[in-house]
């Protein structure tokens, strides 16, 4: 395994509010991956219930750096997007991906949730988030997302296994080889989803929900794949790995009683995340 991987993880700033930037940087580094931020916007806390955001949009930063790192031929291992101010920042992760075309290509769809669209995610973003997706080789969508990129509309209900099945891979033939569903409701409870087209495999990891929603799990839960993937685990594990990570971080805040804005108590538990342990939780689809 190479000893030190890099991740350009291209993601907005959240001063309050534990997501995106705040929470992959260390997450990764718990995992001994090194992460070199691209920040598509510095925002004073996340959009989820503080009032007002005060927000700074970069889009005229991403490509001077860009530039900067193919100047010191400066490589990644892998490409990791998310949360994207405006619709021209997609033409810049689409330069960066075609300017590292060996690395691993990650996209997590940041539009929406709960079934609605967040209110930064214009109709034109969301239209063109498919062309990310196109030329990943991962994406994270939940189930609202997932939705929008199949051009469909959301829905809360409960799915059965072969709906989930149709969904991932229709997904996957927008151009992703590996598509991994967060959030996924059906009669026998809560999973997270995943196809591996190559190999033709259904897999999901099934966890325990509770009485409360945090910001930033979605940013949590990819950046625990993505490492995981990129440390050499397979599909399965690393959805595993992601899913008990996430699990333990969500009823370790819940004990706790915080605002629930403030996000999940993350300090606490990244030890889980140093070790190596062996996961086996994951069930086919």
């Amino acid at each position: 395994m190479n000893s030190n991987i890099k991740v350009a993880a291209i993601h907005d700033l959240s001063g309050v509010g534990r997501c995106s930037l705040s929470v992959i940087l260390p997450t990764l580094s718990a995992m001994g991956i090194q992460v070199c931020p691209v920040p598509t916007a510095v925002l004073s806390t996340h959009t989820g219930g503080f009032g007002d955001v005060v927000m700074r949009d970069l889009t005229d930063y991403i490509t001077p750096a860009l530039e900067h790192y193919k100047q010191l031929k400066f490589g990644f291992d892998c490409i990791y997007s998310g949360f994207l101010a405006s619709t021209s920042q997609i033409d810049h992760c689409l330069d960066f991906f075609s300017s590292y075309p060996n690395a691993l290509k990650v996209v997590d769809p940041v539009m929406a949730d709960n079934g609605k669209p967040y209110k930064t995610c214009t109709p034109e973003l969301r239209r063109r988030m498919g062309e990310l997706a196109a030329v990943a080789d991962i994406i994270t969508p939940n189930m609202t997302e997932a939705a929008i990129l199949l051009g469909e509309e959301p829905t809360l209900m409960p799915r059965s296994s072969t709906e989930i099945k149709s969904i991932l891979v229709r997904l996957s033939e927008l151009g992703p080889e590996t598509v991994v569903i967060t959030s996924v409701y059906s009669g026998g409870g809560c999973f997270n989803a995943g196809y591996d087209r190559k190999n033709n495999r259904f897999w999901k990891v099934p966890y325990m929900q509770v009485n409360a929603s945090y910001p930033g799990t979605g940013d949590v839960f990819a950046s625990v794949l993505t490492g995981s993937v990129l440390r050499g685990d397979s599909l399965p594990i690393a959805m595993n790995r992601a899913s008990e990570f996430l699990e333990l971080a969500i009823k370790t805040t819940y004990g706790y009683s915080t605002d629930p804005r403030e996000g999940i108590m993350l300090e606490r538990c990244l030890d889980f995340l140093i070790g190596h342990p062996t996961l086996c939780g994951y069930e086919t689809l």
